[in-house]
């Protein structure tokens, strides 16, 4: 895929069992284009309970493409925040390594890239090595959902099963 067909792409991804599980929304940029300026705003703008930060394989090595990384859950205990900066973290930085590594993402436009992952962890986490494992597979199944073109036959098979629409968080009729 040509860099510029890749500015925009947003996909989603969910892996793990509650509490541990994770959700995964991406936005995948271009550098410098407006999509681009979008995800470094967000970095720049934290608020109580929301603090963006970069995803990173080690200290010192920034995962590339750039991984800008927001929290979907306020952060207001010291477990989902050690969840959430951790174990999340990891699993969110080897989550677009496995990517690049699976050449979804092509290792010589990854410095061209950037990506803004939103994470969702239940408050009630207690695994970390689960919260890492799901943050990774969710990253992963998010990445190559935002970089797969659907066929409109697939748009239609969606639509067609609209009245069975679920989610793990919905228990009405």
């Amino acid at each position: 895929m040509k860099l510029e067909d890749m500015d925009g792409r947003i996909g989603e991804g969910w892996s793990g069992d509650l509490p541990n599980g994770s959700h995964i929304n991406v936005v995948i940029a271009r550098r410098g284009s407006p999509t681009a300026a979008s995800i470094v705003g967000a970095l720049a703008a934290p608020r109580p309970g929301h603090m963006p930060f970069l995803a990173v394989a080690e200290s010192g090595a920034l995962v590339r493409p750039v991984t800008v990384v927001v929290n979907k859950v306020t952060v207001d205990s010291d477990l989902l925040e050690r969840m959430t900066w951790g174990a999340g973290q990891v699993g969110i930085a080897q989550g677009v390594l496995d990517a690049v590594a699976d050449d979804l993402i092509d290792p010589a436009l990854a410095g061209s890239l950037v990506v803004l992952v939103a994470l969702w962890l239940d408050p009630k986490v207690d695994d970390e090595t689960a919260v890492r494992k799901a943050a990774r597979a969710a990253t992963r199944a998010a990445i190559e959902d935002a970089l797969t073109d659907r066929s409109a036959d697939f748009v239609r098979a969606v639509a067609d099963r609209r009245e069975h629409a679920s989610s793990r968080f919905y228990t009405g009729k």
